[in-house]
Order: structure tokens, then C-alpha cells, then sequence
């Protein structure tokens, strides 16, 4: 029976439809019915293709088709996709998708139209790409208070990162190399601006935790600004520097969210992940420290995500599964970043660098210096004790006024 859709054939979309039709035998066994991809709507034209034959140009033709149970959407953004999950979800079709744009922004309403009309909107593929994250959250650690979730959650910058790290590159070219390789787009900016990794930990938070967590209420700031002598300071001071996504429950039952660069020590788990990969530590009441870690993008890895979830649904016709989150127009249950407590690392450049010592350590109180080679006699680097951020940026805005605040990068 042909029961399965996909919407977009590009790099995710033409990698599930190949993960699928290659194990579609065993896929069949798995769900106890036969199954098989009937169209693949995308407007531009593949006559070379194996699948040429299934290629539609008209989302109606999926959307009026009864025997199509399962659509995956793979064609990213906010628009079409938005327009196009709702309108199936309403006819009844179950939806996955690897769009974590639109999971991000429309996943509470989305999940509600799927569980008003007896189907499901699955999205394993959204965050860690093929690393199992969404389903573990959502069954095996549901017996679990959810204390923290934190992780390297985009393997571009990862990527950019681990070649400062390793290979003494400036972020300019370890961008290039990235953007050679493939793992940049031309445009990079929702990678290292860290906007990628928002969208994921609001996904991640708002499943963890009951509300909707939207990007546009959590901090977030990218990899730009970080030169090799941040690399060096960290590495003197045994530390190496990952932008890493963050969600917690405070005590007070409001949630803190954010995505930032950050100083890890060498021993822990995320300063070891490198290159492209991915890495999401769960922490719970009753598991303590859990670790997820594999390719967190790609062709085939992520459609292998979004075939499982093609399978999920095809085994659970006319079951909602429990995955859903309320809606929460109001974010007060957000905390202001400027409010958590945090120490961070801080690189200042002055003329009478070494004459601020006594005024730093007044506004500060006990802190750490950092040394590395050749450093030069204007510029020093602290960690600060932890503090409010909010009071350490008070601090930091006395101090400009005689110094230059090169570089301020929380701790991990």
C-alpha cells in the first residue's frame, strides 16, 4: 500500500526517501503491513531520478489522497510548511518533519490540531539530527523530574571550534573550511549566531518541561567574537570553549534557557565531542547524568530520524502518542538571563593593564588570572567568582570606562 508522502527533495527529504525505499522490506515487517512512498512533492523537476515518477508539483494532490496516512515535511521554514503540516494534520494525516524553525515557533498549536483530529506530529529529526533525543525525553526518562538539559546541539560551529582548537585556525577560516566542506551554508549566520542551537533547546525545554519556550524569549549569542587568544587562555586554564544550549528549572519553578559560548573544563564529557558532532547531557532526579552523542546533521543520519518517526505512525494509526506541550503566550516563567548567577571568563585591554589589578579585584572580589604566552603587557584575563550577571555587567561597564572589554564568555 502506498501511504507514505514527502514534502521537499533536497538534501534531508532526498536522504529519507532513499533511507526508506532501501529498508522499505524490513520497514513493512516492522509496522506488520506493507508500506511504500506514493508521491514527493517539490516544484523543481528530477527526470534523472529513480523516483521520477512519484515527483508532484501540487500539495493537493497529497492533501486529497485518502490513502496517505504518514507526510513527512522536510521542506524547512515557516511559511509553506506551517500552511502545509497544518492543512494535513487537520485531514487527519500524521506529520513528522526534520523543521525545527517551525517545531520552535508553531509546535504547541501543531501538537493540538494533531490531537484534536487522531493523528500525530512527531519530530525526532528537529534536534540532534540522528541522535535519539525527543522520543527518550518523552518515554524513557518520563519517570524523571527533569533538572537540566545541556548540550553542543550544532555541529557547524562545532566544527569551527574544534579546528581553533586543534589546528590554531581563526574563526574566519575555520568558516571557510566549513563552508567548503559542506557543513556551513553561504550564509552561516543562524549557525554562528547560535540561532540554530536556540531553536533546539526551546524544543528540548518546552517538551521537558510542559510549556512552550519561544526562541525570541531566550538569550542567545554566537561564536563570532571568539579569536584564538580566548582559545589559548581557556586551554592555560583547562578549558576549552563550546557553544552549548542550556535549559533548567530553577527553585522557584521558573525556567532558565540560553545558548552561548562557553569555557567547559577538559574533563568534562561536551569538551570532548569535536568536529561534527553533537552532544545532549540529560539530567535526572532519579538518572542522574545521561549523555546522547552522534552525528547531529546530515543527510542520511538525519532521515534516519525522520524515517523512525515515518515508522511510529504507520504503527500507530489512529493513536495519538503522547508527545505535547501547552501553549504559553505569556513568558514570565522565562527568567532574564541577567538574573541567573554565572561566572565568566573576561579578556581586557588597557595601556595600565596591570595597574587595574587592585581596582578589578575591589569589584570582584576573589578571582583567578589567566596567563599564556607572550601575553601582551596591555591586556589581561579573569575568571570571575560567581555572580548575578547582571552585577558583573554593572562591573564590567565601570571598567570599560578605563579598559577595553575584548572578550566575556560565561563558564560552563
Amino acid at each position: 500500500m502506498q501511504n507514505v508522502a514527502v514534502i521537499g527533495y533536497g538534501v534531508v527529504g532526498s536522504g529519507t526517501v532513499e533511507l526508506f525505499m532501501k529498508n522499505r522490506e524490513s520497514i513493512s515487517q516492522k509496522i506488520g503491513r506493507d508500506c511504500d512512498i506514493k508521491y514527493i512533492l517539490d516544484l523543481r523537476d528530477f527526470p534523472d531520478s529513480p523516483f521520477a515518477d512519484r515527483m508532484v508539483k501540487d500539495f493537493e494532490t497529497i492533501l486529497n489522497d485518502k490513502d496517505i496516512e504518514v507526510v513527512a515535511e522536510v521542506v524547512g521554514g515557516t511559511t509553506f510548511a506551517y500552511d502545509y503540516t497544518k492543512r494535513l494534520l487537520e485531514a487527519g494525516k500524521s506529520v513528522v518533519t526534520s523543521n525545527k524553525a517551525l517545531v520552535a515557533e508553531k509546535g504547541a498549536e501543531l501538537l493540538k490540531i494533531a490531537r484534536e483530529h487522531n493523528c500525530n506530529y512527531l519530530f525526532e529529526a528537529s534536534v540532534g539530527g540522528g541522535i535519539p533525543i525527543i522520543r527518550p525525553l518523552n518515554k524513557c526518562l518520563a519517570g524523571n523530574e527533569i533538572l537540566k538539559i545541556s548540550g553542543i546541539l550544532n555541529g557547524t560551529t562545532n566544527f569551527i571550534l574544534t579546528k581553533m582548537i586543534r589546528d590554531q585556525m581563526s574563526f574566519d577560516d575555520a568558516l571557510k573550511l566549513a563552508q567548503q566542506n559542506g557543513y556551513a551554508e553561504a550564509d552561516p549566520t543562524a549557525d554562528v549566531e547560535g540561532e540554530d542551537a536556540c531553536r533546539k533547546i526551546c524544543i528540548l525545554g518546552s517538551l521537558a518541561y510542559g510549556k512552550h519556550i519561544y526562541p525570541d524569549h531566550v538569550h542567545c549569542s554566537g561564536i563570532t567574537r571568539i579569536t584564538l587568544d580566548d582559545v589559548e587562555y581557556a586551554g592555560n586554564a583547562g578549558y576549552v570553549i563550546k557553544l552549548i544550549g542550556s535549559v533548567k528549572k530553577l527553585e522557584n519553578g521558573k525556567i532558565s534557557a540560553i545558548v552561548c559560548p562557553r569555557l567547559v573544563p577538559k574533563d568534562n564529557m561536551l569538551a570532548n565531542v569535536d568536529d561534527v558532532y553533537n552532544a545532549i547531557t540529560v539530567t535526572g532526579d532519579g538518572v542522574g547524568d545521561v549523555l546522547f552523542y552522534g552525528q547531529g546533521a546530515g543527510k542520511l543520519p538525519t532521515a534516519s530520524a525522520v524515517v523512525g518517526d515515518i515508522i511510529d505512525c504507520l504503527k500507530h494509526q489512529q493513536r495519538v502518542l503522547a508527545l505535547s506541550w501547552k501553549e504559553s503566550e505569556d513568558q514570565d516563567f522565562v527568567v532574564n538571563y541577567k538574573e541567573t548567577e554565572t561566572a565568566v571568563y573576561v579578556r581586557i585591554k588597557a595601556d595600565d593593564a596591570e595597574n587595574l589589578k587592585s581596582a578589578i579585584s575591589e569589584m570582584f572580589g576573589k578571582l583567578m588570572y589567566i596567563e599564556r604566552a607572550g601575553r601582551p603587557e596591555n591586556e589581561l584575563a579573569f575568571i570571575t567568582p560567581v555572580m548575578k550577571e547582571a552585577d558583573i555587567d554593572s562591573n564590567l561597564t565601570i571598567l570599560s570606562h578605563s579598559a577595553e572589554i575584548a572578550s566575556k564568555i560565561r563558564m560552563y
